[in-house]
């Protein structure tokens, strides 16, 4: 479960998430987390959080974002505002970390979906590019649907498919959350 001043570590990504305060703390209504990105970190698939707003500020180095097509240098002092369901990716292309204060509104099943992938990522269970194998994509995503999608293919498609994905998965041992990565 995340409490504040919990730190997930993703060895795949480089990426770290400090969490400041969560779903409990703020009664639903934040979830902010300070993260870490290693220098020269991959873009990430373009993602949109459906119902959720975010919004970042940049506290040390530079950050890449991808914002509907266009592509924007964030550096230390600047912030941004993502409006829910609005295709982003981000990542840092720089020789140096970046740091960045994240703030989700409202909180959701969030904490759990970074407990769970990168538990995954901790344990090996995903690829050079930090994404989990097929079956166990579909059933995290199809889980939590309502805090991530992915923008391609789009959600229609990826909603039948991981449907009917989803108990396959179950068959073969899959989970969507795993308490040993919330629980901790």
């Amino acid at each position: 479960m995340a409490y504040k001043g919990k730190i997930l570590n993703n060895p795949v990504t480089g990426q770290s998430i400090k969490f400041l305060q969560t779903n409990s703390d703020t009664c639903g209504q934040l979830l902010e987390i300070e993260t870490t990105y290693s220098a020269s970190s991959t873009e990430p698939p373009a993602h949109v959080h459906p119902y959720q707003d975010e919004y970042f500020t940049v506290l040390d180095g530079e950050l890449r974002v991808k914002l509907g097509g266009e592509l924007i240098a964030l550096r230390a002092g600047d912030a941004l505002y993502i409006p829910a369901n609005q295709p982003h990716a981000m990542w840092n292309d720089s020789a140096e970390k970046t740091v960045v204060n994240w703030q989700v509104r409202p909180a959701m099943t969030t904490e759990y979906l970074f407990e769970t992938t990168w538990g995954l990522a901790a344990d090996g269970k995903v690829n050079k590019r930090g994404m989990p194998n097929l079956l166990q994509a579909a059933i995290t995503v199809n889980k939590y649907s309502d805090v991530f999608r992915f923008v391609k293919p789009p959600f229609r498609v990826q909603k039948f498919c991981f449907y009917l994905l989803t108990p396959v998965a179950y068959l073969f041992g899959y989970r969507a959350t795993y308490k040993k990565y919330i629980i901790r």
